[in-house]
């Protein structure tokens, strides 16, 4: 008999890990509070049809319903040799159709011949066609008396809802790597299999949380004779060694790629597989990353790895950025997913990791590549400046020599890269006149669209550190200052010009203010004029682009597409005067 079988268990507080359900079920056993339905979903090997047995056998016992099934009785024994009359396991996938679904509709509607309850197991229920699952739908909606429906699924998304809603879930968890472990120790104990702790945590990481799988590598395992170490688990599953993939690994950290083929050649020809030989180092590189993001403890808990190759992890990754080694984990994922697809898989293995041993260039054109982006998109760029050479210190005994004439005095370089925001004005402005305000505060607005509105379509009413005031042509152009993205890239501006928070206000004029013209005339706006007398105009601005004669966009806007590129066009107002001129000169249009 497998060991599988012959360890699977018999009571609920032998199934291990899933606390919650065996909690649960037991108090459902306790109190009396059967469903007619059930619905057991997880990953395959946590124990959904075991528990399914158990829990009929606990309701069929001769001494039940018990939580502790006696095992000796007739339902119990039939059960656990998998004969049983009244507890019926049927696999979905070999019975599918809307025939098998009739066949159990016509046994339903008899009597349980032995037991307390007739208990239909559908195990893989998801395999079941939609007609077989309408057909058994109206009968576990409402099953005759003592009839419960167990069904068991790994994949419950492709169960109907209206089959779902009729059923008590109860999702099964991987077991953890340590529940693994302690049951893995004590079938060898009883077994007799000399095996060490690290190929236990090995087996269990290999199972990824199915305790079926891990008793089964096991079993496999016990044939060897000996001790069964790492090394064997390793060649069993065709898996490459911790130390093999730190010196891998460390060539192409290094940028060797001389050096990490000759490894790559030694690797593939032992016969292990390109998507295996990936695999296994991006799991290494995973490892790497977790040790030079976590403290010591976290990473041993993550990783199950030992002390001694902890350190060796912290030793590689010490001269390593996390941004570095997550670069390695997606280089890795995307040839691994390459592999799979590829007619020649070492082709795409050695490119790979060429690739990966590149690791300097590669970050660097990662880089140059995310610098283009914020070129294009107009974000602003960050400015590099040399850090300054340290003071050395004067020694009072020394002398210092003169300095001579003709040695030119070094400079502090300063890398200044490109950036298409202009700079910010002074905190402090200087000047008191609205005209001298309004060109400061123009100069601050990042965008060169909301800059070329703001000239056009706008006037300053009052410009002050308790207040900027602000008034615009209509409501098209009010809404973009109020709603839009503009207010942000103005309020920006305002607070950059004056260094604090500023109040803004942005309206349509008001009586006795003169009316927002659409070009920067020889008159700039004025301040609004008090009642008892008129207020001086300020000063002329400098015109800096090229005028736009004004038509009536208030009786044409209506009647011209938004789409059409004039000078009745919102969108118009949205580009620099340059392109708008270039625009009306060869009648062109913007294509996105």
């Amino acid at each position: 008999m497998p060991l599988y079988r012959k360890y699977r268990p018999q009571q609920l507080e032998e199934v291990v890990g899933q606390e919650h359900i065996k909690k649960a079920l037991t108090n459902a056993i306790t109190t009396n509070k059967i469903s007619h339905a059930y619905l057991f979903t997880g990953p395959r090997g946590t124990g959904k049809t075991s528990t399914a047995r158990i829990f009929a056998k606990s309701l069929n016992c001769v001494e039940g319903p018990t939580v502790h099934p006696c095992g000796k009785c007739g339902n119990c024994i039939d059960i656990t040799n998998s004969t049983p009359m009244d507890v019926i396991e049927i696999d979905a996938a070999s019975n599918r159709s809307v025939e098998d679904a009739q066949h159990i509709l016509e046994r339903v509607m008899y009597a349980p011949v032995n037991s307390r309850y007739k208990i239909y197991i559908i195990d893989e229920v998801h395999m079941l066609s939609t007609t077989a699952f309408n057909a058994l739908l109206k009968t576990l909606e409402e099953p005759p008396k003592n009839v419960i429906f167990i069904l068991a699924t790994t994949e419950v998304h492709k169960v109907l809802d209206t089959i779902k809603s009729r059923c008590q879930r109860y999702d099964f968890r991987r077991i953890t790597t340590d529940d693994i472990v302690n049951h893995l120790r004590m079938i060898s104990t009883k077994e007799g299999i000399n095996i060490t702790d690290d190929a236990l945590i090995s087996i269990a990481k290999n199972s990824a949380g199915g305790m079926r799988d891990s008793i089964a590598l096991l079993e496999q395992l016990s044939v060897l004779g000996g001790e069964i170490t790492t090394a064997e688990i390793d060649n069993l599953l065709g898996r490459l060694s911790f130390d093999l993939l730190n010196e891998f690994s460390q060539k192409i950290v290094e940028s060797k790629p001389n050096e990490a083929i000759e490894i790559l050649e030694k690797v593939y020809n032992s016969g292990n597989e390109p998507v295996q030989i990936l695999t296994n180092l991006l799991d290494y590189f995973r490892n790497l990353l977790v040790v030079k993001t976590c403290s010591k403890e976290i990473a041993i808990e993550l990783s199950q790895l030992n002390d001694l190759q902890i350190e060796a992890l912290l030793k590689q990754s010490a001269p390593l950025d996390a941004h570095q080694i997550v670069f390695l984990v997606n280089k890795c994922s995307e040839y691994i997913k390459e592999l799979k697809t590829t007619n020649n898989p070492k082709l795409w293995l050695e490119v790979g990791v060429i690739d990966l041993a590149n690791l300097t260039q590669n970050t660097t054109l990662e880089k140059l590549q995310e610098r283009i982006t914020r070129l294009e998109s107009g974000a602003p760029v960050q400015v590099q400046q040399a850090a300054p050479a340290p003071a050395r210190p004067v020694t009072p005994a020394t002398p210092k020599p003169a300095p001579q004439a003709a040695a030119p005095a070094k400079e502090l370089k300063v890398v200044e890269e490109f950036s298409p925001m202009p700079k910010p004005a002074p905190s402090t402005p200087a000047g008191n006149d609205l005209a001298s305000l309004w060109g400061q505060l123009l100069e601050c607005v990042s965008s060169a669209p909301t800059r070329a509105l703001l000239k056009q379509w706008s006037n300053p009413v009052e410009i002050s550190a308790d207040g900027v005031i602000l008034s615009v042509k209509n409501e098209i152009f009010l809404k973009q200052f109020t709603d839009g993205a503009k207010r942000e890239v103005l309020q920006n501006a305002i607070n950059t010009m004056f260094g604090k928070e500023v109040e803004l206000t942005v309206r349509l004029p008001k009586a006795g203010e003169p009316a927002v013209s659409p070009r920067l005339s020889s008159a700039a706006p004025t301040a609004p004029a008090a009642p008892e007398k008129e207020q001086p105009k300020p000063a002329p601005l400098k015109e800096e682009t090229p005028p736009i004669e004004e038509e009536s966009i208030e009786d044409d806007e209506k009647e011209v597409s938004l789409t059409s590129y004039n000078a009745h066009s919102e969108d118009y107002y949205m580009h620099s005067d340059t392109v708008n001129l270039a625009l009306q000169v060869f009648d062109g249009k913007i294509i996105e």
